[in-house]
């Protein structure tokens, strides 16, 4: 992808998000039936997260994902937000402080493709259904690989393409046909969300994501498909 075609996209995921951030949380639900929730509790799980480390969630949008490892990580630990778009770390604030992690959490409107971290900073570095979104995945990857430390873990959650074909067909009925409709109707916000799921035709498959996690040098990559390969987590360990 050239730069003016990145920054072209870069711009317009930015404008996307700033005009949805107000009804994000509640399309979020709507797109997967309630299951990403249980999708990052399963993630969180095999993260094996200790009191006391610290985490940096790279496009934390309204910072579920976020609130979720302050609480895991507890007072002594330090978790950091990061997102280019201030409307969403806006809402992102108010939800932190409802839920009093206000503490352990620092909120940060910055760019994914240049984190503004030195190298080995962090134990885990996440990115929650975001990473389709971005200008350039392989420098987004390689980014997160960059700040984690040696044997911390950069993990992703995002949307994939199932590898059962009939069943790829019916998501994609939903996805690109349905679920626009659905925000329509809900939120009135056709267009934003006719772009969402064209966001997910040039993205990799979870086989090819694997792959460049390891391009980003990242050993090993563990894979696990939710409803039959809807969504994906691909967590790397860096050596």
């Amino acid at each position: 992808m050239n730069q003016t075609h990145q920054r072209d996209k870069a711009e317009f995921v930015h404008s996307v998000f700033e005009s949805i951030a107000a009804d994000y949380d509640k399309m979020n639900n709507v797109i997967s039936f309630g299951s990403h929730i249980a999708w990052r509790n399963y993630t969180m799980k095999q993260m094996g997260i200790k009191p006391g480390q610290t985490a940096l969630d790279v496009a934390c949008g309204t910072g579920d994902w976020t609130i979720a490892l302050a609480q895991t990580v507890g007072p002594e630990g330090k978790v950091i937000g990061l997102d280019f778009s201030q409307n969403m770390l806006d809402i992102g604030a108010y939800k932190i402080s409802q839920k009093k992690v206000d503490n352990i959490v620092t909120l940060v409107n910055g760019d994914a493709m240049k984190l503004p971290y030195e190298d080995n900073t962090f134990d885990f570095v996440t990115i929650g259904f975001a990473l389709r979104n971005v200008p350039d995945i392989q420098t987004v990857l390689n980014e997160m690989a960059r700040v984690v430390k040696p044997g911390g873990k950069v993990v992703s959650l995002e949307v994939s393409k199932p590898p059962f074909k009939p069943y790829r067909q019916l998501f994609y009925l939903y996805f690109y046909k349905i679920l626009p409709l659905i925000a329509k109707w809900t939120i009135n916000k056709y267009e934003q969300y006719a772009w969402l799921p064209q966001s997910l035709t040039n993205f990799p498959d979870s086989r090819e994501l694997a792959t460049m996690f390891q391009k980003a040098g990242l050993d090993p990559v563990q894979v696990k498909l939710f409803m039959g390969g809807v969504a994906a987590l691909h967590m790397g360990t860096k050596p």
